[in-house]
């Protein structure tokens, strides 16, 4: 079990930098080649952690055919985060050192196997990423486009959280889950966050049901448990009892 752990964490490192070779300072061209990639992927279906999955080279086949699009999401991502942070002095930089984008990478590895079912490998990978840069993206979570986590220390993500397009999250957001009995784990427990939504530093926003609208601003360090309409700000209000309040509804 052990050296099945450090093998998945050298596949999550191969499946980067065979996206962004540029990583490993290897000369980037548009013939990318993927055939290491399948080949790690094999060995680690011939592990006995994979015993029932040995035979069945079709997992390896439809994994390889989405790493295009797992490097289209990427670079999309790599726009936000680029485009979002002003200290940011190029993409280069963002692939190269920027914590965020490591972990959305694992993300996105981990989900298109997490959809294949195969047992402990997106969680591994992503707990690996996590351990690099104290993000926790649970690989079944649901994330549009153009994602940018900024600073990213202490970002939680949940299982069935649902993330829409261009939303931009800072340090310490937390999308979880109430508490619920262990027999109802299979429900929608985590939070939809809408498109065009930032969230800013130590937010905690809980729940299946909870919904943050579209074009909405999410201030630092509020508690959410129920739905905020689309275009709204919410901030923390020391004077009132309740620990958030809607500033502004704008639109019709």
């Amino acid at each position: 079990m052990k050296h099945f752990l450090a093998d998945v964490r050298a596949f999550f490192d191969l499946s980067f930098d065979s996206l962004y070779p540029e990583r490993s300072g290897t000369i980037v061209n548009n013939e990318l080649n993927y055939d290491h990639v399948a080949d790690a992927l094999k060995e680690l279906l011939n592990s006995e952690v994979c015993e029932e999955l040995k035979s069945d080279s079709d997992l390896t086949r439809y994994f390889v055919s989405t790493l295009p699009d797992i490097k289209e999401k990427l670079n999309k991502d790599l726009e936000a985060i680029y485009m979002g942070d002003p200290a940011a002095q190029s993409k280069l930089e963002v692939i190269m050192a920027y914590p965020g984008f490591l972990a959305l990478a694992a993300y996105r590895i981990a989900h298109e196997l997490y959809h294949l079912n195969l047992p402990l490998i997106p969680r591994i990978i992503t707990e690996y990423a996590n351990t690099l840069t104290s993000i926790d993206i649970h690989p079944g979570a649901r994330l549009g486009t153009h994602i940018c986590i900024d600073h990213g220390s202490g970002v939680v993500i949940g299982e069935t959280a649902i993330i829409g397009d261009h939303v931009k999250i800072y340090q310490g957001v937390t999308l979880g889950a109430l508490s619920i009995p262990k027999t109802k784990t299979k429900i929608k427990r985590h939070p939809t966050i809408g498109d065009h939504v930032i969230i800013y530093a130590q937010a905690t926003i809980l729940g299946g049901e909870t919904t943050i609208g579209n074009n909405s601003t999410i201030g630092g360090n509020v508690w959410i448990t129920e739905s905020v309409p689309e275009n709204s700000k919410v901030f923390y209000d020391p004077w009132s009892k309740q620990s958030t309040k809607i500033l502004r509804k704008t639109g019709n």
